[in-house]
């Protein structure tokens, strides 16, 4: 297993399975490494108190800015910016994200200059620019056919004014993403505060096989799962199985109002970058979905001060980030 540099979410999972006493060699199996990459992770960023998250990210990227010369664009930052750019970031999350690193900065002008440049040297970074998305006014016909099909449904009117404030995390957004009418799909959770992700395949597209789908994605997260607010496809019926399994509350959108479940609707958008209409998600491998997924919730968000989902979901949820209740934004 060759070496790679740990992701955001991995220094939580390490922080977390320290926490509870699991040996080194457990945690790299646990997360996919070799064992010599937790032990390289602690030695090179633990604290004489432990390990934290949030200091061994600033380390490592402290490390990664101080290996280039700040004076000059040099080949290694323009590779790095490069890689950034074929893994879908956009020139202004990259510029963002350098800034909140307090380290070399670009302006996201420079960083489409590059890309112009390599276009016109025949180049294909523009090509992982992100297209302009017609928004979509109406559900597809099997959703309206759902409405009357889901038992004990609360509307969005009687959710809780508080979780539109976004102050705290548990507060989840649900739909599908669909092939066809319903040949196959994935089942999206997305939370609202942190545009963290959680997503599952559907090979058949049954009330109970979404609701088991939802409660295997929920319920190792089931201390920050208070609410979750669906799209009104018959798909959802069972959710009172979703809701007793975690122990939360669940409220359906008005009808052919997707804007309500906003935060859920620009994610699925996203996912459709790699998965694109017409996907057969029976061939999709749980493998290249997990991919995806790490991948969003590894890419910084403006609206998070240039945090990523994960930085805040498990940074929030583990404590490692003392920022619950306050704006994210910088």
């Amino acid at each position: 297993m060759g070496y790679r540099q740990l992701t955001q979410s991995q220094r939580y999972q390490i922080f977390a399975y320290l926490e509870t006493g699991i040996s080194q060699r457990k945690i790299a199996k646990a997360i996919g490494v070799h064992s010599s990459t937790i032990s390289r992770e602690i030695k090179r960023n633990g604290l004489t108190s432990g390990y934290a998250p949030e200091q061994a990210q600033s380390a490592s990227d402290q490390r990664r800015r101080t290996a280039w010369k700040v004076t000059k664009r040099l080949p290694s930052l323009i590779r790095w910016v490069t890689d950034q750019l074929m893994d879908e970031w956009s020139p202004q999350q990259i510029s963002g994200f350098m800034a909140n690193a307090n380290g070399v900065c670009v302006s996201h002008q420079w960083i489409y200059a590059l890309i112009w440049d390599d276009k016109k040297h025949g180049g294909t970074l523009w090509k992982r620019l992100r297209l302009p998305r017609q928004r979509r006014y109406q559900r597809q016909l099997a959703k309206r056919a759902g409405l009357g099909k889901i038992p004990h449904r609360v509307g969005i009117e009687q959710r809780p004014a508080k979780v539109e404030e976004r102050r705290h995390i548990g507060h989840w957004e649900g739909d599908t993403v669909l092939k066809g009418h319903k040949e196959s799909g994935l089942v999206t959770l997305v939370e609202r505060r942190s545009g963290y992700l959680l997503a599952a395949r559907l090979p058949t597209i049954t009330a109970t096989r979404t609701a088991q789908a939802m409660t295997r994605l929920l319920a190792p997260r089931r201390g920050a799962v208070h609410s979750i607010t669906l799209d009104n496809g018959s798909e959802f019926a069972e959710h009172r199985k979703v809701a007793k399994a975690v122990s939360a509350k669940t409220y359906f959108c008005d009808p052919y109002r997707s804007c309500q479940r906003g935060t859920n609707e620009n994610t699925n958008g996203l996912i459709r970058q790699y998965f694109p209409k017409g996907t057969d998600f029976r061939k999709v491998t749980n493998a290249e979905l997990r991919s995806v997924v790490n991948k969003l919730n590894d890419r910084p968000r403006k609206r998070l001060g240039y945090r990523t989902p994960a930085q805040v979901f498990l940074g929030e949820y583990l404590g490692a980030l003392e920022t619950a209740g306050a704006a994210l934004t910088s």
